[in-house]
């Protein structure tokens, strides 16, 4: 292989989607490569009348090559697509920004690359400005979803046919095990359990010295080591079996056990096992002790895209059961509330989008207002409450936005008169005071006080100057990309290559669904939920809620994965730390949210800024 040829190859392997192929393919497409150096003075020249598909390695150029906008591209980005997908002509104009290296692949070798669906839906997703990625569907069980090889534990205990009774029983014993594997040839032909020893040879008094064969179980139920433990359990449901032989799905040689103690065990891990013996806790001791659980158990079984997709509900859902236990410990040492009250959190947990690193944010709405020693009563109440969470590991919130401050204990006409006051002058500091009060949920106590607010305040929510003053705010955001379409990376901080996605992505998401939600007289605070439920006058079209949804869904992935495996709770993901189809998932996110932001600003502040 020539130098060039090993350049190329060297680049490809870095680069999605091309990284994807196999040698074969790879060495086929290098042989239509070719790699130019453009500039001002030679890119009419070089470029001109050449059919191609153009990656570039390095420089920045303002490219039009479709019927769209001009596109500001830099290293890593691709060119000459539209062309080669819609099969079309359109010219090719280029002004150099910046010289650089651009490999230019002919048309010829990429067509046919182009019948590979991974392929065609990288560059179908290019054209379309859509996020490559598809959202996974919810699962409730992440531990049921586990590989069989992450749950075998012992590599297979298993003896020969002709293996005396006792030989084998003594080999259990030594084991520790309940069972054993019978092979022929290093190949599974039966299995025998202890009940086996017990109802076979002891209960018929069997000469203890015949081989093993006469009392297995011959050619036994069996399952593949690629397959998972909802597999595993189903197989041993229907086969009223409590062991379950793992072989290699290519070699069939065994592997180990699966048993019922094993399923049993992993169940015991299940966070809904974990939630539901939240539930239980009868004192403050046992609901602390559960709660840490809940931090190891993502750590130890959240690895999937969909794991993380439901991990943020599933920590909002533990937090309104802990708040819930917290107020009722209260109440049995102090008595029932001299009112009614709902208990009101905001944020993340009223999103239902809690990271590892997320605080509390909460508050009181109570029914009137307050003689002294009612109020002294929800103040103890929301101080009980909100060290609690604390203690189970939601920490205090470092801007005092919870229900332990006074000021977010109010009654509900005091909450309905800050509501006409946000309204009235919503200067850019009461924005960013009152932003977060916007996404809320009643998580506890009277829903039906919380319903009398939110209905009464909707109204105001709606009105033309507030809107435009939170979409001038959310304007103030802009996505971490820079002219070319080169990251941005955070200032300040130890790691050089690191982009806080919770405030350069996902709040602008958040804003977005949050303001079209508002306009629409949307309640729901979940930001996906909102994002699905805007009728067709909201004016955000289907397809670009949809795109908004997927995108959030992505990000958030990331932050979990990058969590989860850093053992960290901040939201600055290594941008070095990503696959290449994952930079250009990125990549292709920020632009849309930018998209997507400017087409708010123009609908809700008539492009006033």
């Amino acid at each position: 292989m020539t130098a060039m040829a090993k350049q190329v190859e060297d680049f490809l392997n870095a680069s999605a989607p091309f990284d994807s192929l196999d040698k074969e393919q790879k060495q086929q497409l290098i042989k239509h490569t070719e790699l130019i150096y453009l500039t001002a003075d030679n890119v009419d020249q070089v470029l001109k009348d050449k059919v191609a598909l153009f990656l570039i390695q390095s420089g920045q150029f303002s490219v039009k090559d479709s019927d769209a906008p001009i596109q500001h591209l830099s290293e890593g980005d691709y060119f000459g697509y539209a062309n080669l997908i819609e099969k079309r002509n359109f010219p090719l104009s280029i002004t150099v920004d910046s010289p650089g290296l651009v490999y230019c692949f002919d048309a010829r070798a990429v067509e046919p690359l182009l019948e590979i669906p991974t392929i065609r839906h990288f560059f179908d997703g290019l054209s379309n400005n859509s996020l490559q990625s598809h959202a996974i569907a919810d699962s409730n069980s992440m531990w049921l979803y586990k590989g069989l090889l992450e749950v075998i534990e012992k590599a297979p205990v298993s003896v020969e046919a002709q293996t005396s009774i006792t030989v084998a029983a003594q080999l259990m014993t030594s084991q520790k095990v309940s069972s054993l594997l019978v092979t022929e040839h290093e190949k599974l032909i039966g299995i025998i359990t202890d009940r086996d020893l017990r109802s076979r040879v002891v209960a018929a008094s069997l000469d203890t010295h015949l081989p093993i064969s006469q009392i297995m179980t011959a050619n036994p139920a069996q399952i593949m080591g690629n397959r998972t433990l909802f597999d595993a359990l189903a197989l041993m449901t229907e086969k009223n079996i409590h062991h379950l032989p793992v072989i290699d799905h290519q070699t069939l040689v065994p592997l180990g056990m699966v048993t019922a103690s094993d399923i049993i065990r992993h169940q015991r891990g299940n966070v809904l096992f974990i939630i539901g013996e939240l539930s239980k806790a009868e004192n403050l001791y046992e609901l602390t002790r559960l709660s840490w659980q809940l931090p190891h158990y993502f750590s130890a079984h959240a690895k999937k895209a969909g794991d993380y997709d439901i991990a943020g509900k599933i920590l909002s859902q533990a937090t309104d059961i802990m708040t819930r236990k917290l107020i009722g410990f209260f109440q049995q040492a102090n008595g029932k509330a001299p009112m009614m009250f709902a208990w009101l959190v905001y944020g993340s947990q009223a999103r239902e989008d809690q990271t590892m690193g997320s605080d509390q944010d909460n508050g009181l709405l109570l029914a009137k207002t307050p003689t002294e020693v009612q109020a002294e009563y929800f103040s103890n109440m929301a101080e009980y409450v909100c060290n609690g969470l604390a203690k189970c590991g939601i920490k205090l919130c470092d801007g005092n936005i919870m229900a332990s401050n006074p000021k977010l204990r109010l009654s509900l006409d005091e909450a309905l008169e800050e509501a006409k006051q946000w309204v009235k002058a919503p200067t850019k500091d009461a924005i960013m005071h009152f932003n977060i009060f916007l996404d809320v949920r009643c998580a506890a106590g009277d829903v039906g006080l919380f319903k009398q607010l939110q209905k009464q305040r909707a109204p105001l929510m709606q009105q033309n100057m507030f809107l435009a003053a939170l979409t001038r705010h959310s304007n103030e955001i802009s996505v971490p990309l820079s002219m070319f379409q080169k990251f941005v990376y955070e200032k300040g901080r130890k790691e050089k290559d690191v982009i806080d996605l919770k405030t350069r992505a996902v709040a602008l998401i958040n804003n977005i669904a949050r303001i079209y939600a508002l306009a629409d007289g949307v309640t729901l605070p979940n930001t996906l939920a909102r994002l699905e439920a805007l009728s067709a006058r909201s004016q955000l079209s289907k397809r670009d809620a949809t795109n908004l949804s997927d995108i959030w869904l992505f990000l958030n992935r990331l932050r979990w994965r990058h969590q989860l495996e850093n053992k960290v709770t901040d939201n600055r993901v290594s941008i070095s730390s990503l696959s290449s189809i994952e930079k250009h998932q990125l990549k292709a996110a920020f632009k849309a949210i930018e998209r997507t932001n400017q087409a708010m600003v123009m609908k809700f502040s008539g492009g006033v800024s």
